[in-house]
């Protein structure tokens, strides 16, 4: 028998025809490890770098007798040309042998599944994402533990009348803010709140405490994280960008009706949406005990606009929101439109077009009961992919400048239509002026609807 049928082949010259890449994510040690030696071709040495090849489902080469593979030079093919000598002959034998990969480790089943956290994560991250749970949950963990409450025969004393005094009470529209607590508003908790995503407040110009306002704040997003951080608390240095003007964040009435949750955001100074609420809050307090330095913050799009709000989008709507012009006009406040830059990116949820019956009943839900339910989702605590915490993206509260309103009793239309077009132009400056700073992957413009 022939021994030089087992004897391998010499060093092979390898020939590149063209360039090929591997910027598909693949590093490492390649498939045969670090060589222990320098690689060289023709010659010359190639500094000891390791071979690396794409992964691959078997023997790529197709030939025995390789046993060194180097690194070659970028290139847009994926094929190979090898040049051999036959040992028996002078004349080069020259083929091409496709390269057959196999599935990439971080796509396929890999790839669209949950992306989970590192166990490595520091310290003050998982602190910020515990306080964001905590108060996206706020709602269920103040009931559950008002019906833990009710479980024990011995708080019965305390809870039926707690229960008449919350149907009775009318705090959340008296316009007093008594229950109003400055030191809750200003714990440092809320800056690990505001630090998770993170948020920043921005001012045009300062606003004297000499008038009293109605701040209009755009988007609603799913859950208005931002004007929770910027409006609740004292987390985004409100009260430093802006002295001598008490602000209060505006909710749904119906809130004010749930126990201990309601109490919660009485102490941080949150009033019902309401009109007499809105009135009260305006024509009482401050200075000359007609509300001078006083504002209201509304999320003027509501629940309507919540269904519109989809990551690197602006879809407001406001043709058709005039309510709030007249009130204005009526209080004699100044408007300040507010535009919260990336409120629409903590969430995805079902588009309307691929989901028309959804969004219909959607609709519906709205119209019957004066709120909707979004079907949304983002983060979870521990993965990437899959639960209700919003994602970590930046929110950036740029507030315009004022739109002087002069007080009318009884509201004349053409001076409501020209105090909103003047409303709806400074909400276009904003935009105009701070999209290429703070909404650099938009993939859309400012859209007015409704």
């Amino acid at each position: 028998m022939d021994s030089s049928k087992h004897r391998p082949l010499p060093d092979s010259d390898i020939s590149q025809t063209s360039d090929f890449s591997y910027n598909d994510g693949i590093t490492g040690d390649g498939i045969g490890g670090r060589s222990s030696s320098p690689t060289t071709v023709n010659g010359t040495n190639i500094n000891g770098d390791q071979a690396e090849l794409p992964a691959s489902g078997g023997n790529e080469l197709g030939r025995e007798g390789i046993t060194n593979v180097f690194q070659p030079k970028p290139m847009p093919s994926t094929e190979l040309k090898l040049s051999k000598r036959n040992p028996k002959s002078d004349h080069k034998l020259e083929e091409k042998v496709p390269l057959v990969s196999g599935r990439r480790a971080d796509i396929g089943r890999l790839g669209h599944g949950i992306h989970w956290a590192p166990l490595k994560v520091p310290f003050q991250r998982r602190l910020q994402t515990f306080v964001v749970l905590l108060h996206t949950l706020s709602i269920a963990l103040f009931l559950s533990f008002f019906f833990l409450l009710c479980a024990l025969p011995i708080f019965w004393p305390i809870i039926l009348p707690y229960l008449l005094y919350v149907l009775l009470s009318r705090a959340g529209v008296s316009g007093e803010l008594s229950h109003r607590s400055e030191f809750l508003r200003s714990l440092p908790f809320w800056t690990v709140f505001a630090a998770y995503f993170p948020a920043r407040l921005h001012r045009s110009e300062e606003l004297p405490p000499t008038r009293k306002y109605i701040f209009g704040y755009h988007p609603h997003g799913i859950i208005s994280h931002g004007a929770f951080a910027a409006f609740a608390t004292e987390a985004l240095g409100f009260s430093q960008l802006f002295p001598g003007i008490t602000n209060t964040l505006l909710t749904l009435d119906s809130n004010f009706r749930l126990p201990l949750y309601r109490d919660y955001m009485l102490r941080l100074g949150l009033g019902s949406v309401s009109r007499e609420s809105c009135e009260n809050i305006l024509s009482k307090g401050g200075p000359n005990g007609e509300g001078m330095g006083r504002a209201i913050t509304i999320v003027v799009g509501g629940a309507r606009e919540s269904l519109d709000a989809k990551p690197y989008t602006l879809r407001l709507v406001l043709k058709r929101r005039k309510g709030f012009v007249k009130l204005a006009i009526r209080t004699g406040a100044d408007l300040v439109p507010i535009l919260a830059f990336g409120e629409n990116d903590l969430y995805d949820q079902l588009s309307s077009d691929t989901h028309p019956l959804v969004h219909k009943v959607q609709l519906l839900v709205k119209k019957f009961l004066g709120f909707t339910i979004p079907l949304f989702h983002a983060r979870g605590v521990f993965n990437y992919d899959v639960g209700l915490m919003p994602y970590r993206r930046p929110l950036d509260i740029v507030f315009g400048r004022p739109i002087k309103v002069e007080r009318q009793s009884r509201p004349e239309q053409a001076y409501v239509d020209s105090i909103h077009a003047a409303y709806v132009g400074e909400l276009e400056r904003i935009w105009d002026e701070w999209k290429d700073v703070f909404a650099k992957d938009r993939i859309g413009e400012l859209e007015i609807v409704e």
